[in-house]
């Protein structure tokens, strides 16, 4: 009898048909105002996420960006700041049923001041040299207090 092969859920197979050249640019390069969002997809060890797929998008102004992780779990996408304050983020990757959903957040509103203190730090977009820093905890991690997973929103 040969082995069975590892169960797969979203992947590894999400990036075919997904990718396209060019996803990493929400808006077009020389854009007002653009910037790049970059930052590392880690899972609950605090490993990085080598083959992950995020995409962001947001409709004030229009712009829609998905990219893969790099092998060392990083990501990097093109995009300019949203009108509500926060762009809205998927993260696809093997072992989810189905897709994450989050913010990355420029200028709290509401909803975001009503999260505990410690949460609310793994939506805030960081000013980096060349734009802003996000990164993604699939996972927290209870022997490590400062890894918070991110917060996923039931969508």
């Amino acid at each position: 009898m040969s082995e069975l092969t590892p169960a797969q859920t979203a992947g590894p197979f999400l990036h075919i048909g997904l990718v396209w050249p060019g996803g990493e640019y929400a808006v077009p390069e020389g854009t007002a105002g653009a910037f790049w969002l970059h930052g590392t997809v880690y899972d609950g060890k605090g490993e990085p996420v080598g083959d992950a797929l995020v995409e962001t998008w947001q409709v004030d102004p229009e712009a829609f960006g998905r990219v893969p992780t790099a092998s060392d779990g990083t990501y990097a996408i093109h995009t300019v700041a949203p009108g509500p304050g926060y762009l809205d983020l998927s993260i696809h990757a093997r072992g989810l049923l189905d897709r994450l959903v989050t913010r990355v957040y420029f200028t709290p509103d509401e909803f975001f001041t009503t999260l505990d203190a410690a949460r609310r730090e793994t939506l805030i977009a960081r000013p980096a040299d060349d734009g802003f820093r996000f990164d993604i905890h699939l996972q927290g991690d209870p022997q490590h207090p400062d890894d918070h997973e991110t917060v996923f929103f039931d969508v």
